[in-house]
């Protein structure tokens, strides 16, 4: 199996931005975290990270025929983009959205999320431990 796991904005900045509510731990220790479970799993996994929409959506179309699955957390695009929606829909990927915090319990706007209109599974306010979830219900569904 193979995951790609795609970060939108400012997750490159976890432990600095706004620690109260996504905690200290940085985006390397995410990034650490996920390829020491998939490891351990036997996942071959991609980390992309991006503050620009239109490379998120490169990046979406560049993994058609090449993974088996998307785990990904749109961050600020969750709530803006139908580019990014309408590129998941075009490759047909299995995609599961992850959320570090609660998105119900903040703002009214976080509260529309274009993406998951596609996604098959949504992971909110589970911290870093949301993405080993979305990857392992990607492993038990379509692990090969």
């Amino acid at each position: 199996m193979k995951i790609l796991v795609i970060n939108g904005p400012n997750i490159n900045m976890l432990g600095i931005r706004e620690p109260d509510i996504y905690g200290k731990s940085t985006y390397k220790d995410l990034c650490a975290m996920i390829l020491d479970h998939c490891q351990k799993k036997s996942i071959a996994v991609d980390l992309f990270q991006s503050n620009h929409e239109g490379d998120i959506v490169d990046e979406i179309q560049e993994a058609y025929g090449e993974y088996d699955g998307i785990v990904m957390n749109p961050a600020a695009y969750t709530h803006t983009s139908v580019a990014i929606l309408d590129a998941l829909k075009a490759v047909g990927i299995p995609t599961v959205e992850v959320h570090i915090s609660d998105v119900s319990k903040r703002e009214d706007f976080r509260q529309i999320s274009y993406v998951r209109q596609y996604c098959e599974l949504t992971v909110c306010g589970h911290g870093f431990d949301g993405y080993l979830e979305a990857i392992d219900y990607l492993l038990e569904k379509y692990g090969k």
